[in-house]
This record gives structure tokens, C-alpha cells and sequence, in this order.
């Protein structure tokens, strides 16, 4: 499973690809069962320059019933700054935080290594 995620030009925040738009919460994000699915919306999200930067795929887990990314990065960056539990998007709490937090695995996501390889 994948998501598509970037960085929001006008304000910096991580945001979530859903079904053209861009989202601020990875629990509403557009999850990816397929390849040929995941790379029409990185196409697609990559014709917007003047919204996003660097769109690119991050490979999910199942983590208590939610899905997280496989990425210890990409955790950080879905629940938002590290330096407090209650600054970000980890202040809401609930349990796709609580998930995200307890999700393991430490591999990049392929899509972020593509990313760095291509410049």
C-alpha cells in the first residue's frame, strides 16, 4: 500500500494526496492498492509546481488497525514536530496518532529514494 505526500508551497506543511486535492492529515489520505493507480496520481500531483514540492510515494503498514508509513521519516513528518507531543498533528491525538507512534519499521520508502536518485 502507498500514499502520495509533498510539501505545501505556501505554508511548508506536509500535506496527503486524496483524489486530486491535497490533504493535511495522512488518516485522510488516498491510499494506493496498486502500482499503475499510485503513479498516475504522482503525475498528476507533479503537474502542479506552484502548490506542491516533490511529490512522491511512501510505501503504508497496518498498525493497529491504521495505516502508517513504513518510514521512521515519514512517521515524523505525518505527526508533525518532534521537539513536543502536543505541537503539530500529533496534538490531536486519537487513535491513528497513537498508531503512527507505535508503527515500526525503519526502511525508506522506495518512492523517497527514487526521489533522491533523480537529482
Amino acid at each position: 500500500m502507498k500514499a502520495l505526500t509533498a510539501n505545501r508551497l505556501s505554508d511548508g506543511e506536509v500535506v496527503f494526496w486524496k483524489d486530486g486535492v491535497w490533504v493535511e492529515r495522512l488518516t485522510d489520505a488516498e491510499i494506493f492498492a496498486d502500482d499503475a493507480g499510485a503513479g498516475e496520481a504522482e503525475v498528476a500531483a507533479r503537474a502542479q509546481p506552484t502548490v506542491v514540492i516533490d511529490p512522491y510515494l511512501i510505501d503504508l503498514v497496518d498498525s493497529a488497525g491504521f495505516w502508517a508509513p513504513v518510514s521512521y521519516r515519514e512517521r515524523i513528518r505525518a505527526l508533525g514536530p518532534t521537539n513536543h507531543e502536543l505541537h503539530g498533528k500529533q496534538a490531536e491525538g486519537g487513535g491513528a496518532v497513537e498508531a503512527l507512534r507505535q508503527a515500526h519499521g525503519a526502511a525508506r520508502s522506495s518512492g523517497r529514494v527514487n526521489l533522491i536518485r533523480r537529482k
